[in-house]
């Protein structure tokens, strides 16, 4: 979800040279499909909300996306695509959504498993849901009182039963940052795997991070209603970077570390000791200005790496290389940005601001953002540039009445960036307009860690 996607190829590259083994799709986009085929990266594909209620309701449809998504792409240990999980849905019971998914779920996947059963790849690819942080619970705060949301009790028994029958994992996101944000009983450092976090107790069971306190209220809620020895992949985990409080690289740095840290030791959590998720997927590979930003400013910052494929900062992974590789030879556009015409009346400036920004990605001008410091009218500049880039530097694009003004000096302030935005095409655009969540294999420890590519 962004203006100038870089190119599936140059991604396929970055998550080659940090050895990445693991990838996560959210759609099924064919040119992303073609960009990883031969690379041996398992490949997890997505189907989108929008489609549910059709496969839910068309076995043939069903069997037409899988043919044209799975079939036609699918390596038998050639040169294809190693798939190994479809994903129905982009966390279709996120309770924002209200019930308009619920009904179709189920049906999709059944369909969409049938669908994998007639081309004889039932056997290699599973059938999962991602669900969303919010389809678990505990109102005390206490793991052991964990359960689903009862709007969703019947719906997930239907799951589960579907999953335990195919040997498919419970799909999950975990998310410490909006639990963080939630919570006022979450501290940072207890999100942040500090040793000095002040612990939680439940009854003899310690817990002394976020992460394991989530994990077991699901746990909880799993044994509930009766699946108590489900596998868990943890579908989306990461911090954001920009764009809220507490959302920097450093605090994102602390975090990750904390992370890997935690899943390397393979001490599981109190309810599942020595016993910790079978994989677990980093949101995300890379930033999306185009993300919406209806629950915070943040979303549109999760990456690990920058929009553009640079490393934010330096993270172990396990795999083979204690620093981050960087995407290589990134093509940009000109040297050049839009910023406001000090020389001019800028009393309408701010009707200007309202609308570029309304279009253009501002995010990092939010309260604790990384350009929130930023004097007036830098402010200005920063709303204007992120317009002019985001429409290929066209010279009628900082014009914003007469205000704009191009310069080759960059304008960028301390850890305010000023982007000069991607070279690519408006066809390319619409044709990469995907979400990638990548899945990083650690070869040091069995519990898989997975990273998210947006």
């Amino acid at each position: 979800m962004s203006s100038h996607p870089l190119p599936p190829p140059k991604v396929v590259e970055l998550l080659k040279s940090n050895n990445i083994s693991r990838v996560k799709l959210f759609d099924a986009d064919p040119l992303v499909l073609q960009a990883l085929s031969a690379s041996n990266i398992f490949v997890t594909v997505g189907i989108p909300n929008s489609m549910l209620k059709t496969f839910n309701s068309s076995r043939k449809a069903a069997e037409s996306w899988v043919h044209d998504n799975v079939t036609r792409y699918f390596s038998h240990g050639g040169a294809g695509v190693r798939i190994e999980y479809v994903a129905v849905g982009d966390e279709p019971f996120l309770q924002s959504y209200g019930e308009q998914f619920h009904p179709f779920v189920i049906g999709a996947a059944m369909n969409i498993q049938a669908a994998l059963a007639k081309a004889n790849l039932a056997g290699e690819v599973k059938v999962v849901v991602p669900c969303s942080f919010d389809t678990f619970m505990s109102e005390s705060g206490l793991p052991s009182k964990g359960h689903f949301r009862t709007d969703l009790n019947r719906t997930m028994i239907e799951l589960l039963t579907f999953l335990r029958k195919h040997h498919s994992p419970f799909f999950v996101t975990i998310s410490p940052f909006i639990s963080f944000q939630q919570n006022k009983n979450i501290s940072l450092d207890f999100a942040l795997f500090k040793e000095n976090a002040r612990p939680h107790n439940d009854s003899r069971r310690t817990y002394k991070n976020s992460f394991d306190l989530s994990h077991d209220t699901l746990v909880a809620a799993l044994s509930k209603i009766g699946f108590p020895d489900m596998d868990i992949v943890v579908a989306r985990i990461g911090w954001p970077t920009d764009g809220a409080a507490n959302a920097t690289s450093s605090v994102a740095e602390t975090f990750m570390k904390g992370l890997v840290d935690h899943l390397r030791s393979k001490t599981g959590t109190p309810l599942r000791p020595r016993n910790p998720p079978i994989e677990t997927f980093i949101f995300s590979l890379l930033d999306e200005d185009q993300r919406s930003i209806a629950s915070g400013n943040f979303e549109r910052h999760w990456g690990v790496f920058t929009f553009d494929g640079q490393a934010k900062y330096q993270l172990n992974f396990g795999q083979g290389s204690k620093h981050l590789v960087n995407a290589q030879f990134v093509e940009y556009l000109s040297p050049k940005w839009c910023v406001v015409n000090n020389n001019k009346d800028l009393s309408n400036a701010t009707a200007r601001v309202s609308e570029a920004c309304s279009v253009a990605d501002c995010t990092a001008l939010a309260p604790g953002g990384s350009c929130s410091n930023i004097s007036w009218p830098g402010n200005i500049s920063y709303a204007f540039n992120s317009y002019y880039q985001q429409h290929d530097q066209r010279a009628d694009s900082c014009d914003f009445g007469g205000l704009g003004l191009i310069t080759i000096v960059d304008p960028s302030v301390d850890d305010c960036r000023f982007i000069v935005e991607l070279r690519t095409s408006h066809s390319v655009h619409n044709a990469y307009l995907v979400r990638w969540i990548t899945f990083l294999t650690p070869y040091v420890f069995s519990c898989l860690l997975v990273f998210t590519l947006l």
